[in-house]
């Protein structure tokens, strides 16, 4: 990749983003809900969206259509979900018709998620080589790396790291695999509550089945957290270090010490308890009013 590729990348996506469920669908009749949402987004000054789930290009259409300048990305999309082929064609048509705006974030999922989960790493390994005979370039993909294997993957093989469910300390390890030119753009949950005991029965009601996946409770384990913090729906240890909650500033903080800690980019999802479908537009305005 040239020398100045990062930098373009990094002024694409921006300081933030928003990391959300609802903004991918298959359903043809909420297509203009989206872009609406999008449009919104990209006005409110977010400079990428990051689709959830196991989402592919076509995910992306309805949202890089309604703005100009707004980058989408897969986060992530299963790598068992999709074949590489399937995956390079529609990034090919996505790039032919919208050049530069979407972004390929890649995952090995979960055991429990995908019935032909075996030899991870060398099954991404096989992906992104079959990338590279299709001619996906490596700066327009990202890898949800966690450990430090595929962190080093992500260094050598694509534009960066899009870690899910991570703290600072993770973002500071993931900075130093990186080095400074790979993005690392870590997602972080911000709820929107100063109750504490009603922010963290939030938090807790939403990392459940976060704790019954290991590639996350590992990656807990790995980096500092005890079994005992993963116990009984995390302990206040646990929540506080992954999801931003309080006043503004309190959240605004909280936002600033992923940056502070090697991020380029920080995508928000917003947890307040409504389907993971929703879109928490009223919610997306008041995190761009705290960050302007």
């Amino acid at each position: 990749m040239s020398s100045d590729t990062p930098k373009r990348l990094r002024e694409t996506v921006g300081r933030y983003g928003i990391w959300s469920v609802g903004l991918r669908t298959e359903d043809p009749a909420r297509r203009g809900e989206l872009a609406e949402a999008a449009a919104e987004l990209e006005q409110l000054g977010y400079g990428a969206v990051w689709l959830g789930g196991s989402s592919a290009a076509q995910h992306a259409v309805p949202l890089i259509e309604a703005t100009s300048t707004l980058a989408v990305g897969t986060s992530i999309q299963s790598i068992w979900q999709y074949d590489a082929a399937e995956s390079a064609a529609g990034f090919a048509e996505l790039e032919a018709a919208h050049p530069g705006r979407f972004l390929l974030g890649l995952g090995v999922s979960h055991a429990k998620l995908a019935d032909q989960y075996r030899r991870p790493y060398s099954a991404l390994v096989t992906y992104l080589d079959a990338l590279d005979a299709a001619g996906v370039p490596a700066d327009r993909r990202l890898l949800a790396a966690l450990g430090p294997k595929t962190l080093e993957l992500a260094r050598d093989r694509s534009a960066g790291s899009i870690p899910y469910l991570v703290t600072p300390d993770h973002t500071a390890k993931a900075r130093a695999i990186l080095g400074e030119t790979p993005l690392l753009a870590p997602e972080l949950k911000v709820v929107l509550e100063t109750d504490p005991t009603r922010a963290r029965a939030l938090a807790r009601d939403y990392l459940a089945m976060y704790l019954t996946l290991p590639n996350y409770t590992n990656n807990f384990l790995r980096n500092g957290f005890t079994e005992s913090d993963l116990a009984d729906g995390g302990s206040d240890h646990l929540v506080d270090a992954v999801f931003a909650w309080g006043d503004e500033s309190s959240i605004r903080a909280r936002i600033d010490t992923f940056l502070a800690a090697g991020a380029d980019h920080v995508a928000l999802q917003v947890v307040d308890g409504a389907a993971r479908e929703s879109l928490p537009r009223e919610a997306w305005r008041k995190l761009a009013s705290l960050l302007a």
